[in-house]
């Protein structure tokens, strides 16, 4: 190394799918990267090849299968992985983390306490849900910790487009360690301390993608894309209402940004979803073809319980849950979605 490389800080992220890649490779301009995979073949190929995911990586980054390595030696560390396993990995990682550490998570959708949840099993209620940063406190002796929001789309990341991102935390220390790390000539890096608006936006968001997925499958144009996008922002606010966010929130770059990226991207994995449902392939088939999770088709049944629970009135959330997970016609419950009833406009602010 020269130059002073030896003084570049190591940051560990944990998760190695395509949206913790790019972020991995966007650290490594600025340090160097521990980045966990529990696939011992996934670990060795990265570090032979310096290639995963069809995308070059710098030899700044590492890959490791070892937990208890990432927290020893990165102080700050980027846990990146599904919602579904996130309690699992922090129940892994916590004997290892210190109250030194500095955990900023990127993952954009909730936890429900019972392990395995079906519908049949009743609803969900609020107390049952979390947010990651609310498993991080749960799970582990850290408090400093912070959540990256979009718009992120992973491919464009890796071809080196400019964007934004934002860095959501109630600690200062957090946001400017994440800046210091992430922000570069292509990529920009702002600041909310409004954590639970940038979660809840982060998740719910997907929803309204498959949503809008849905109509380009069938062929629908951008103008009821438009009212779907601005509907489903609605019904995003309408949760933060409920769920302790302001709706200012939801209408900076990790909410209405996020969402705009998310709801109308083909490289946005819940649109691709939602627009091979409205092409007309099976739930279960799509399920069963994917090689990365589509956060927000598990969101959409946390959403539609907490729907429930709140007694909120969020149609295209109760919509697509009957899509996917009671088998609904799809053209008769989007013809009765896209009729939007109401004639009131905007009314979360």
């Amino acid at each position: 190394m020269h130059g002073g490389a030896e003084e570049l800080p190591i940051v560990g992220v944990i998760g190695a799918g395509s949206f913790g890649t790019a972020i991995s490779n966007l650290l490594a301009l600025n340090a160097h990267v521990l980045l966990y995979s529990r696939n011992p073949e996934m670990v060795e190929q990265i570090n032979r090849t310096h290639r995963h995911m069809d995308m070059d990586l710098s030899v700044r980054i590492r890959a490791t299968g070892n937990l208890q390595e990432v927290a020893e030696t990165c102080t700050l560390i980027f846990p990146i992985v599904p919602s579904a396993n996130f309690r699992d990995m922090m129940r892994e990682l916590s004997p290892f983390l210190r109250p030194y550490h500095l955990l900023i998570h990127g993952t954009k959708g909730f936890d429900v306490r019972r392990k395995e949840y079906h519908p049949a099993d009743g609803p969900i209620t609020s107390e049952e849900v979390c947010t990651m940063s609310e498993i991080i406190r749960q799970e582990s002796v850290v408090v400093r910790i912070g959540c990256l929001s979009g718009p992120n789309l992973a491919r464009e990341i890796m071809a080196g487009q400019p964007t934004a991102t934002v860095i959501a935390s109630r600690f200062d220390e957090v946001i400017e360690k994440g800046k210091k790390v992430l922000s570069s000539r292509f990529f920009q890096v702002l600041h909310t301390y409004e954590l639970t608006g940038a979660e809840l936006a982060g998740a719910l968001k997907n929803v309204v993608a498959v949503g809008s997925g849905i109509l380009s499958g069938l062929g629908m144009g951008k103008n009821i894309q438009a009212i779907l996008i601005t509907q489903g922002l609605m019904e995003m606010i309408r949760f933060g209402n409920v769920m302790g966010a302001s709706p200012n929130a939801f209408l900076g770059t990790a909410g209405i940004g996020d969402l705009i990226a998310t709801a109308t991207s083909k490289q946005s994995r819940n649109f691709s979803y939602g627009m091979r449902l409205g092409r007309g392939e099976t739930v279960e088939g799509i399920n069963d073809s994917l090689t990365e999770v589509a956060e927000g088709v598990r969101t959409i049944l946390i959403a539609k319980q907490l729907a429930d629970h709140y007694k909120l009135d969020v149609p295209i959330t109760q919509t697509l849950y009957r899509i996917i997970y009671e088998g609904a016609d799809i053209f008769q419950a989007i013809e009765s979605l896209i009729r939007f009833p109401g004639e009131a406009d905007v009314d979360f602010v």
